[in-house]
C-alpha cells in the first residue's frame, strides 16, 4: 500500500528508516520528505500483548523495511504509509 502524492505523480513509499532512541524513527520518504515519530504514546496505549511488547528496545528495534512498509513481526505491527508520512499513528 503506498501513498499517492497526486493524480499525476508517483507513490510515496518509505526509502529509509533510522532508529533515533527510545521508541522514536526517523522515516526517510521516496518524495524527500521525513517524519521523526515516537511510537511510545501509541504502543503504551495498546492492551494487546503483541503490541506491547514492542515497548521493550530490543523488540521494538527489530522493525523491518520490506517494499516500501514499516512493519514489526510477521505483520504483528504494521502502519499505513499515509499515518505515517502525516505522522498521526494516534488517530484511530
Amino acid at each position: 500500500m503506498s501513498l499517492k502524492k497526486s493524480k499525476h505523480s508517483q507513490f510515496i513509499q518509505i526509502k529509509e528508516i533510522v532508529h533515533l532512541d527510545g521508541l522514536k524513527l526517523s522515516i526517510y520518504f521516496s518524495d524527500g520528505s521525513n517524519q521523526i515519530i515516537d511510537f511510545k504514546s501509541f504502543l503504551s496505549g495498546s492492551a494487546h500483548p503483541q503490541i506491547r511488547k514492542y515497548l521493550q528496545p530490543k523488540n521494538f528495534k527489530e522493525y523491518k523495511l520490506i517494499d516500501g512498509e514499516l512493519m514489526w513481526g510477521d505483520f504483528d505491527l504494521i502502519f499505513p504509509i499515509r499515518d505515517l508520512y502525516e505522522n498521526q499513528i494516534d488517530r484511530g
